[in-house]
């Protein structure tokens, strides 16, 4: 029989179907980094990490613009059982995924010959790790400084019980029938990430889109607040 994941339009944690769940962005939390951030979304929490853009001599190096490169990391405690150390073949795709939604905002022309490195830290996991860390990620890089198109943001939609929802928690993403993060930059109206598991139709896929893009609206103002609550208070501090 199928768990009943949605009850009187209510979900397993209470929240309805364009429902985000809570969300905490804070900008410049690790001293050494070019630039950094952590999220809190749902019961995720993550840390990120710029470093660069740096002067790169490595063999097959780009010469007309930066090399992006990241790395997707959970930590062994992240999850309910303890997490093999070493980097999974999930950990290896996710951190391509990160880097492929993250780039197209990138202005990685200014900077020929060198390297910029994203390292993502997943502390605790919850469904959706990955478009949290893009969400991360990108507030993080424009902490680095580097000049950016337009920030990144990241959710999934899904299907639950036959209802598209937003922003899928953990019990969602394992038994949900479809689960389809997407990233935007929304100034640019373009998609910078679209993934599928599971089946929608036609119909579906398109409601769930719009569906995400409402989503990415509330995300990209939270991210314009982290980072004008932490540049405002290092301008107040002069």
């Amino acid at each position: 029989m199928e768990n009943q994941l949605i009850i009187n339009g209510k979900r397993s944690d209470g929240r309805g179907p364009t429902d985000l769940r809570p969300l905490k962005i804070d900008v410049g939390i690790i001293k050494n980094a070019a630039g950094s951030s952590y999220i809190e979304h749902g019961k995720n929490k993550i840390i990120v990490a710029i470093y660069g853009p740096k002067d790169s001599h490595r063999y097959g190096m780009n010469l007309e613009k930066a090399t992006l490169r990241c790395r997707y990391h959970m930590s062994p405690f992240s999850t309910e059982e303890r997490k093999n150390p070493q980097p999974s073949r999930r950990e290896i795709e996710i951190s391509k995924v990160i880097r492929d939604a993250l780039e197209p905002s990138l202005i990685l022309e200014n900077f020929p010959k060198t390297m910029i490195d994203i390292f993502v830290e997943v502390l605790q996991s919850d469904g959706g790790s990955r478009s949290a860390s893009i969400t991360a990620a990108s507030v993080a890089l424009a902490d680095a400084g580097i000049p950016m198109k337009d920030l990144v943001e990241a959710v999934a939609v899904g299907k639950v019980n036959g209802t598209l929802v937003v922003d899928l928690n953990d019990i969602e993403d394992k038994e949900g029938e479809a689960d389809m993060p997407v990233a935007f930059m929304l100034n640019e109206n373009k998609i910078t990430l679209l993934q599928m598991d599971g089946k929608m139709t036609v119909e579906e896929f398109k409601a769930g889109l719009m569906m995400a893009m409402e989503a990415a609206k509330k995300i990209k103002e939270i991210q314009k607040e982290a980072l004008l609550k932490k540049y405002s208070h290092d301008e107040n501090k002069k």
